[in-house]
């Protein structure tokens, strides 16, 4: 068993929006997006569903959650359930999508595919969209090449298997074949969080946990130049 990570502190903590630009940025890029009643979401790696109670309150359409973490799944259930909101919610990987081709008009995937194998999910992503269904995704990216160890210590601390550039996330949608590629950069600084952050603490949390949120906060001032996020928009 190894040691407790970035998502272990998510999850335990329930941050609801730690995506950049949280919950605030979420409103933006959806309001932008043509989304009705009749729309089929899926909201890709849920977290504990703060996106999709917004999705579902806002434009009442018929909403899919995805998730692998247990904890955030327990937050989210209790959220939607107190709420008694109509929303699925199914625990698995973004990786091997339990739906059928061409089932949702939209994914949403908020800070999920840096943490995951990207060309496999966007795969499933374009396979599970519809015929002209659109995929919006709030990802980091890092403006430009960092030496081997300051590489190596963010992909270590985020447990992630790459960082890429502009251009490489660029290259991997169109080899999965989305098109009609949108970049917004909002340049927020990932350290101004304006609309503030949600918590849903667990009841027993390892103490380790803060030294964790520590990290992060010291990685995002070391590499507050470097270590950025891209909105990007594209269709089937």
């Amino acid at each position: 068993m190894g040691g407790l990570t970035y998502i272990d502190f998510l999850a335990k903590f329930g941050v609801g929006g730690a995506h950049p630009g949280g919950i605030g940025l979420t409103k933006s890029i959806l309001a932008e997006e043509n989304i009705t009643n009749e729309c089929t979401i899926l909201d890709a790696g849920c977290g504990t569903g703060q996106t999709a109670a917004y999705l579902f309150d806002q434009y009442k359409a018929k909403i899919t959650c995805l998730e692998l973490n247990p904890i955030m799944i327990e937050k989210a259930k209790n959220r939607f359930l107190s709420l008694q909101y109509p929303i699925q919610l199914i625990q698995g990987s973004v990786e091997e999508i339990p739906f059928q081709d061409d089932s949702f008009d939209f994914i949403l995937c908020e800070s999920v595919l840096a943490f995951v194998n990207k060309p496999k999910a966007l795969k499933e992503f374009n396979r599970v969209l519809k015929p002209g269904g659109r995929l919006l995704a709030n990802e980091m990216t890092i403006n430009s090449k960092l030496n081997k160890q300051a590489e190596e210590e963010i992909v270590q601390f985020y447990n992630i298997d790459s960082l890429l550039l502009e251009s490489d996330w660029v290259q991997l949608f169109e080899e999965c074949g989305f098109t009609d590629i949108e970049i917004k950069s909002l340049h927020l600084n990932l350290m101004d969080n304006s609309s503030a952050q949600e918590f849903n603490f667990s009841q027993n949390f390892e103490p380790e946990l803060f030294s964790i949120l520590n990290q992060h906060g010291n990685m995002l001032v070391k590499y507050h130049d470097i270590l950025s996020h891209r909105i990007f928009s594209c269709s089937k």
